[in-house]
């Protein structure tokens, strides 16, 4: 039974849009039509929510044309990095929307991050995503820090990306993390899991929203291609995962598919499943339980697999 006070906070996100004093919930509609202005309202929101907590500095940087950060503890250990991929469907999300997200990560674990911020669509359709990606990856590696000391971690879409990328890292030879953490991952843009029917109204997400952003990122681009919907892949020989899913989201079939063939092909992955809970839930702590518990797990999994946890 999820608790009183998770209840209480999706209650409200529910119904965020009284907030805004609109009587009518958002729709994927207008992420099809009126793009710029869902832009405008995210990056509006990312402000409020951007801010950097006491203890975390941030420091700009540049990876060619690829707008980058790092986000640290004040004592931070230099050696361990988490490169973390930032949601939004591909078509939104930004470093200065997810700086607050990615703070809790370097927070509980103690490591750096490198939040990056990849071409979005439709203006950069696939693969400009994914080969951002692997951009950020390589200047890491160039930099001299170690793949042992390096652990992926992403949300929704950009979860989705990570696990993209590992399949491109391992196929081009290139070493592989230590690990990846995914908190809701997009992995299947052909839309086949079930619960994108069953949990469509309970989902925060509007309904149909996956068919839009999937639409502007492919540009006809095959749906089930592996590096945009990893979980059509060959997933043999990637790092150990941790994935975590809302019960009440409708990518959560995204990723309980993703994590059971994973395991078939001999990944050490851990799934776990809130009972519940929203997307991408783990990002919501301290507000209630599940979400810290979740954010102190993920925390400890990045510790051990960088060979910090003691």
């Amino acid at each position: 039974m999820p608790s009183l006070r998770s209840r209480i906070f999706l209650t409200v996100l529910r119904n965020r849009h009284l907030l805004k004093f609109k009587l009518k919930k958002e729709t994927a509609r207008e992420w099809e039509t009126s793009l710029p202005a869902v832009r405008a309202s995210a990056a509006k929101t990312s402000r409020m929510f951007g801010k950097l907590p006491k203890g975390i500095q941030s420091a700009p940087i540049a990876i060619g044309e690829l707008s980058a950060e790092w986000i640290a503890p004040i004592q931070a250990d230099n050696d361990s990095v988490i490169l973390y991929f930032h949601g939004g469907g591909y078509i939104l999300g930004s470093i200065e929307a997810h700086r607050g997200i990615v703070a809790k990560f370097v927070s509980g674990s103690g490591a750096r991050a490198l939040l990056f911020g990849y071409r979005l669509a439709p203006e950069h359709r696939f693969p400009a995503a994914l080969d951002d990606a692997l951009a950020a990856y390589r200047w890491l590696l160039a930099e001299g820090i170690s793949p042992a000391k390096i652990v992926f971690a992403g949300d929704s879409a950009g979860a989705g990306l990570c696990l993209a990328a590992l399949l491109a890292i391992r196929d081009r030879g290139i070493p592989l993390p230590a690990a990846a953490v995914a908190l809701s991952p997009w992995t299947d843009m052909k839309h086949t899991g079930e619960s994108l029917r069953t949990n469509a109204s309970k989902c925060l997400a509007p309904t149909g929203s996956w068919v839009v952003c999937a639409n502007h990122y492919l540009g006809g681009h095959d749906p089930g291609d592996p590096y945009a919907s990893p979980l059509y892949g060959d997933l043999r020989d990637l790092p150990p995962l941790l994935i975590y899913v809302g019960g009440d989201e409708t990518l959560r079939d995204d990723a309980v598919r993703y994590a059971r063939k994973a395991k078939d092909a001999g990944v050490d992955v851990t799934l776990r499943v809130g009972e519940g809970m929203c997307h991408c839930y783990p990002a919501c702590a301290p507000l209630f339980p599940e979400a810290t518990g979740a954010m102190e797990e993920i925390c400890s999994f990045i510790k051990r697999h960088q060979g910090r946890l003691d």
